[in-house]
């Protein structure tokens, strides 16, 4: 048990440069969503609705930003897993 642990324990420390730039990408997107939606609030509908839309409110460009760093934080998965293949 002790030596499948140290394994996995190397495994996750050895990560190369491009997965953890590849890794970092996901929350640095998502946080420029945030920063863009606090630094330009106005952008965000959500915080003064009247008189707009469902899809007036739903699609702001903030969140959008932010769903983009979403679902790349899913396929950032698969490129690293992808990139430890080919380095191994």
């Amino acid at each position: 048990m002790t030596q499948y642990a140290t394994e996995v324990l190397r495994t996750r420390v050895r990560r190369s440069l491009r997965a953890i730039a590849v890794l970092s990408l996901a929350p640095l997107t998502m946080l420029a969503g945030v920063a863009w939606a606090f630094l330009q609030p106005w952008r965000v509908t959500l915080l003064h609705p009247h008189g707009q839309g469902f899809w007036w409110l739903v699609v702001e460009p903030p969140l959008l930003v932010i769903a983009a760093g979403v679902v790349f934080a899913f396929v950032a998965a698969g490129i690293v897993r992808d990139l430890e293949e080919t380095e191994d």
